[in-house]
């Protein structure tokens, strides 16, 4: 770890020291004192000094004059920068909870704040590394990720998934790129003793959603003899787990092509072809259409993308989640089981709660809330950065009134 004895100071003004002492780690651009240390100053991503207004350090960072969130800490010890030996550092650090948790090496292996790599997250798929970067400060250091990516983990290959719209806020490209060895088009991963074949190139997001693994599992003790129904499914995570667990029969939807192609090479790639039922369709006229034919099912599982991305999605959004919900349970049999999710940061646990609560009263059924669910521990949660604990689930069950 490089000693920093000429960095450029960022100085803070005025009693906006407190947020960074209380641990965490953002620094928003009206809270810089302009006048001593002007942000035009700053190339972006450049490495930076933290002070507080009387000049005393607070740690080492980087700064991007161009963004909302002008700066992020990266070390509250100003001798440690932002370079490949910090970086391989913690990526040890992030792989020892990994191994501690996981058989086989598959997971997050870095995600963001959490893991104190502030705009960088990592999935691991065996030798396969997907790597996004998503802020000034990490994509400076980019060749530094990957030389310490090879040192800790020595992979096959690596691919940057770097299409992430959050780039944009941070004024950097869109783009991806194989950095690392012959990257394939697909990789297998196994979940629960599940097979899925996962599309790194053209997948959504990185690839998989390791965030719901646990509540995969959770799912699997209520679909033995169940007929399923899994909205949003995309690869069929959700859907497939219940029919390894014994579902009688399971539907999986999804609106896009390339997910129901996904959906359907899996259950092929587990023998579960004659069990599972694939629907492409909007989920909200899928589900019109299923209680027009009054059909039923014993389990429902939603795990819609972020139906509220912005505060001021909320009210529309908090809507949209209600109707789902509603008409979610108007398909579930006398006794159902929901399991309802949401990975809005700005829809609270309370307010998905409620949501499900109101849409009950609405089909006038008894609810009983069985498992609150979150994501798994390969997102570990900053205390200090609510942002970071985003995934929200409830199984909940459902009983004519």
């Amino acid at each position: 770890m490089a000693l920093t004895t000429t960095l450029a100071p960022l100085r803070l003004r005025k009693n906006e020291d407190h947020r960074l002492r209380a641990g965490h780690i953002w620094i928003f651009s009206n809270e810089v004192d302009t006048q001593a240390t002007p942000l035009t100053a700053f190339e972006s991503g450049q490495a930076v000094i933290v002070e507080d207004a009387k000049g005393h350090v607070l740690g080492t960072g980087y700064v991007n004059p161009h963004a909302l969130i002008c700066a992020r800490l990266v070390s509250r010890d100003p001798r440690y920068v932002l370079d490949q030996s910090l970086l391989t550092h913690r990526l040890n650090i992030a792989l020892s909870l990994r191994e501690r948790l996981f058989p086989e090496p598959f997971y997050r292996l870095v995600f963001g704040d959490a893991d104190a790599l502030p705009g960088l997250v990592v999935d691991r798929y065996g030798d396969v590394l997907v790597a996004q970067i998503t802020t000034a400060g990490m994509e400076r250091v980019k060749d530094e990720i990957i030389a310490a990516l090879n040192k800790v983990i020595r992979p096959a290959a690596i691919w940057l998934r770097n299409d992430s719209s959050i780039r944009a806020l941070e004024g950097l490209p869109s783009y991806s790129e194989a950095v690392l060895g012959d990257v394939p088009e697909t990789v297998e991963v196994v979940e629960h003793g599940v097979r899925f074949e996962v599309p790194l190139r053209t997948g959504q997001k990185t690839g998989w959603f390791y965030d719901q693994r646990m509540n995969r599992a959770r799912l699997r003790a209520y679909t033995k003899g169940a007929r399923v129904l899994d909205v949003f499914s995309y690869l069929g995570g959700f859907g497939l787990n219940a029919a390894g667990a014994g579902a009688t029969e399971v539907v999986c939807a999804d609106s896009s092509t390339i997910a129901v192609a996904g959906i359907r090479r899996n259950a092929e790639l587990n023998g579960l072809s004659e069990r599972v039922r694939i629907e492409q369709d909007d989920a909200f006229e899928l589900l019109r259409r299923l209680r027009a034919e009054r059909e039923r099912f014993g389990v429902v599982v939603l795990d819609p993308p972020a139906l509220i991305k912005r505060k001021k999605d909320i009210k529309e959004g908090t809507q949209a989640y209600r109707r789902l919900n509603q008409m979610a349970m108007q398909v579930l049999g006398k006794d159902g089981i929901l399991v309802s999710c949401s990975c809005s940061y700005h829809f609270a646990r309370e307010s998905l709660r409620d949501v499900l609560l109101q849409a009950s009263r609405h089909v006038d059924r008894f609810l009983a809330l069985i498992e609150e669910g979150h994501q798994a521990p390969d997102h570990p949660v900053h205390p200090a950065i609510p942002e970071t604990a985003y995934l929200k689930a409830f199984t909940a069950r459902l009983l004519p009134s």
